[in-house]
């Protein structure tokens, strides 16, 4: 099969396309898909370079996240049947080949969703999910900032926001990344780029915001919890760094700092994000 494998840590010029590697086998548990989508997110870039606390052995395929066609089921699989649409997550062989293995963190493609949508719906849409419901709790009417909107997991953050009645607000850096926060669902967006964006947000949302999903804490921590509302969830989503705080911040508005790690997703935690959008 086709596959890109990585034989050795470091840039992205390591990864080579190979034409005729081993197609992989499955257990009785485990499902072969072929793969019509593959996504890119930071993690597989990390892990590619080296830079993460659990490497694979090398060589390895890249890829956490993908969709595509049940090729092959192992005897005990119940729920999938060969020639399924499929969305998957954690696969146990990674998703930038033409074909890949996975076990528990495999789910039906919801109809009217494409191979490619599909592939995005794992890392980025459960993250946000999880930071946005699971840790926010989040509730219609609320208002959410997103601080650095315009990357995957903000962008599926301002849509499930906006699905669940909240007012969106959220921060991107370029013009471009403006107008597609916009598109996804913000009523206001904010250049973070901009020397007095704070001031602004704070002229525009006097009383904060109920909920700051915040992707760089080590910069914009202590500007969170300027911006939050009395009573606020920051979850904390990204972080390149160590923070410093005043930490009186948050008795004033008795404001809580959470972090999120999708690590800590159960398959029942999965399952139950797929069946809320499986609609």
């Amino acid at each position: 099969m086709r596959a890109a494998i990585v034989k050795k840590f470091g840039p992205a010029s390591n990864i080579v396309i190979e034409q005729a590697w081993p197609c992989p086998t499955i257990s009785n548990r485990q499902v072969l898909v072929r793969v019509k989508a593959s996504s890119v997110n930071p993690v597989d870039t990390y892990i590619r370079a080296g830079q993460y606390a659990q490497l694979p052995e090398l060589p390895y395929t890249p890829g956490r996240d993908g969709s595509g066609i049940v090729e092959q089921i192992g005897k005990e699989v119940q729920n999938f049947k060969v020639g399924d649409s499929v969305w998957f997550t954690r696969p146990t062989t990674g998703s930038s080949a033409e074909l890949a293995v996975v076990e528990d963190t495999l789910f039906l493609l919801p109809e009217g969703i494409s191979y490619s949508q599909g592939a995005a719906l794992g890392i980025a849409y459960m993250t946000a999910y999880r930071a946005l419901i699971l840790k926010g709790s989040a509730k219609p009417g609320q208002s959410v900032f997103i601080h650095g909107a315009s990357g995957g997991v903000g962008i599926a953050a301002c849509q499930i926001a906006k699905a669940l009645g909240l007012q969106v607000v959220g921060t991107a850096g370029t013009e471009n990344g403006i107008k597609l926060v916009e598109e996804n669902g913000a009523e206001f967006v904010f250049n973070h780029r901009e020397k007095d964006y704070v001031s602004k947000i704070q002229e525009k949302f006097p009383n904060g915001f109920d909920i700051i999903l915040e992707m760089l804490a080590n910069q914009n921590l202590d500007t969170d919890l300027t911006l939050i509302g009395k009573n606020g969830r920051i979850v904390v989503i990204g972080n390149r760094g160590t923070s410093q705080i005043d930490a009186r911040k948050t008795m004033q508005k008795e404001s809580m700092i959470i972090g999120v790690g999708l690590g800590f997703s159960t398959i029942e935690m999965m399952e139950k994000f797929h069946a809320q959008w499986d609609t």
